[in-house]
């Protein structure tokens, strides 16, 4: 019994162990209070409570402190949401833009600057105002340190207590996927009778998904400068919406106006930029093609992107070649060689710098993240993808470096003073340089011009002919300009003193020396002429049926010979047979003729119409007649009458 409870009382003797080991299971106590301490003191520092003491009186004091905190940070987190990574953006160098390119530094959306990640500067050069996330953690330290100094206790104070803070609170962010991570060092003390309680650092975890914003923006913007998605649909846009390439059956003119081209390209991004999504699980493809306009960057976003264009936006399109506003196509089947067939058509090719700018927003619950980009078509292409800053357009770069003083007025043939649009054009590039304007008697625009030799000064005033000045201005100089003013006037053509028949058409051109209006008669029966020496030229055009048989032609040519002897510069003459096939002529020259006639301003004042009389060549039976009426258009004479 004693051996028994000596056996069971012992209880040290049951748990000894040797020396070694009890140190062992020592130190695994202290590692476990300690991992138990720190848990429970993480919980005490995420709260926000530094003081495992702090009296319950002053808890809901400091709560109200964290709340500053946490009120502040997410103030600061939508500011930088709402200007594309920017706090105050008065801080940042604006740059303007320029009639050459019109995008400034910042986009101007509902009367706030937000600056562009991707512009280019009125200079034509690529800029990127990119900021990264350790410069918004330093805009948000500066931003909360500052806005903790209105933080207002008066509501506590009222109820008796006491509150000091110190001055100056120093603030650590960490930006992270679903929330920023805020540290503050700031002496506050808290009094209330007997009590106090006092802390130096504080802890706050602020719900606000900056950093995935940040980093699904940054995705989209780096697809946006690799990819050039926007720059693609923006082509495919352009060529829906605007002429730029192809061939129309016409014997007349194609006329576009660039203002309407303008607003057919305005209305056509305002449709579509906004359908355009990327790839993720925040829409619904209503339509196949709809996937047209998905995008995807590598990743599935779980955000909701939106893709934004305002007409109000400064918009960049200019067109070659144009002249005044107006883009012209010129028909080909007028010349000599092409008229004989009796048809015309029209092709025409213009090239289009188009820019404009998009703002890319993403959306998550009732926050916001946006930046804008400038999307930019160059010669008909998407630009380079390029890395850093580089020259985008050098067509005006000529028109950087004015130098040259030069004084203009523009005048109409009577000497009145006419307000009109002055550029300058030396070889290819033309640059606008203003608009004169109304100085007593004069209109008057000075102003300064690149250098160039042979240059010309362009003079545009609506009503008015384009006036060209010749001049070289490598030193500074006076220009006048007189523009003759343009009249409408109604044309009628005739043949053989008779009218034209339902079967005849006529193609009219009025040239003179640096310009030229073509009309097809009788779809088009007015034009826009000015004093000055033409020459009146019709085809009359009557409908006929003559069948082209097809035939056979050799051409022989000289290539190089095979072998050594084609080294040495040997030729030979190589010959095939070409097969024009057949085809149905529908239209034959039956009248026409060429006349100069010069018209005076005082004619065209009080004219209501010029009247062509032409000859009648008959119509042709053959296709040799074709050829032969053709060739009496140069000798026939017409007669021109003006009522």
């Amino acid at each position: 019994m004693n051996k028994k409870n000596s056996y069971f009382g012992s209880a040290t003797a049951f748990v000894r162990l040797p020396e070694s080991k009890n140190s062992q299971v020592y130190i695994f106590i202290i590692i476990a209070i300690a991992v138990v301490i720190g848990i429970i003191l993480y919980f005490v520092f995420r709260s926000g409570v530094i003081s495992l003491g702090m009296p319950q009186t002053f808890k809901p004091v400091y709560n109200y402190y964290l709340g500053c905190i946490d009120n502040e940070v997410k103030l600061g987190a939508s500011l930088v949401g709402q200007h594309a990574g920017y706090i105050n953006v008065d801080e940042l160098e604006f740059s303007p833009g320029s009639v050459y390119m019109p995008f400034s530094s910042q986009l101007d959306f509902l009367g706030n600057g937000v600056p562009y990640w991707y512009y280019i500067s009125g200079n034509g050069v690529i800029k990127e105002q990119v900021p990264t996330k350790e410069n918004i953690e330093i805009q948000l330290n500066n931003f909360v340190s500052e806005r903790l100094r209105n933080c207002d206790f008066s509501s506590f104070v009222e109820k008796g207590y006491r509150i000091e803070i110190g001055r100056e609170a120093v603030v650590a962010t960490s930006i992270k996927t679903n929330v920023i991570e805020t540290r503050v060092m700031q002496d506050i003390a808290f009094y209330f009778g007997n009590d106090s309680y006092h802390a130096r650092e504080h802890y706050k975890e602020v719900n606000f998904p900056l950093g995935k914003f940040y980093e699904t923006a940054i995705s989209i913007y780096d697809s946006f400068k690799k990819t050039l998605f926007l720059e693609n649909y923006s082509v495919d846009i352009l060529r829906l919406n605007a002429p730029v390439d192809g061939t129309v059956i016409s014997c007349s003119p194609l006329v576009w106006n660039i203002g309407e081209v303008a607003e057919n390209l305005t209305q056509a991004l305002e449709a579509n930029i906004g359908f355009i999504k990327i790839k993720g699980n925040y829409y619904n493809i209503g339509k196949e093609e709809h996937r047209y306009f998905i995008h995807d960057i590598g990743e599935d976003v779980e955000l909701n992107v939106n893709f934004l264009y305002l007409r109000d936006w400064p918009m960049k399109l200019e067109v070659w070649p144009s002249e005044n506003g107006i883009l012209t196509a010129e028909p080909v089947g007028l010349e000599e060689g092409f008229g004989v067939l009796g048809f015309c058509y029209v092709p025409y090719h213009f090239v289009y710098d188009f820019g404009y700018p998009v703002l890319i927003q993403l959306y998550y619950e009732d926050s916001l993240f946006q930046f804008p980009v400038v999307v930019y078509i160059n010669k008909n292409r998407p630009r380079e993808p390029l890395e850093g800053e580089s020259s985008l357009i050098p067509s005006p770069e000529l028109c950087l470096y004015r130098n040259t003083p030069i004084t203009i007025k523009t005048y109409d043939r009577e000497l009145n003073p006419v307000k009109a649009r002055i550029s300058f054009k030396c070889f290819d590039s033309e640059c606008l340089l203003g608009e004169s304007t109304l100085e007593n008697s004069d209109a008057v625009l000075e102003t300064n011009t690149p250098q160039c030799v042979n240059g010309y000064v362009i003079a545009r005033a609506e009503g008015y002919e384009t006036a060209r000045y010749l001049t070289s201005t490598v030193e500074e100089q006076d220009v006048n300009i007189l523009l003759n003013k343009e009249y409408e006037i109604n044309v009628e053509v005739r043949k053989d003193g008779k009218s034209l028949t339902n079967n005849e058409h006529v193609i009219v051109s009025f040239k003179k020396e640096n310009s030229e209006k073509t009309i097809n008669y009788p779809e088009q029966n007015i034009t826009l002429l000015s004093d000055g020496q033409y020459t009146i030229r019709a085809y009359i055009y009557s409908r006929i049926n003559i069948l082209l048989e097809s035939s056979f032609k050799e051409e022989c040519v000289e290539v190089s010979k095979s072998g050594i002897p084609g080294i040495f510069g040997a030729t030979e003459e190589k010959c095939f047979e070409l097969e024009i096939p057949s085809q149905n002529i529908e239209a034959g020259v039956s009248g026409g003729g060429t006349q100069n006639y010069y018209i005076t301003e005082n004619e065209l004042k009080n004219a209501k119409k010029i009247i062509i009389d032409a000859d009648n060549f008959g119509v042709p039976q053959k296709i040799e007649d074709i050829q032969l009426n053709y060739n009496l258009l140069d000798s026939s004479r017409m007669n021109i009458y003006v009522e």
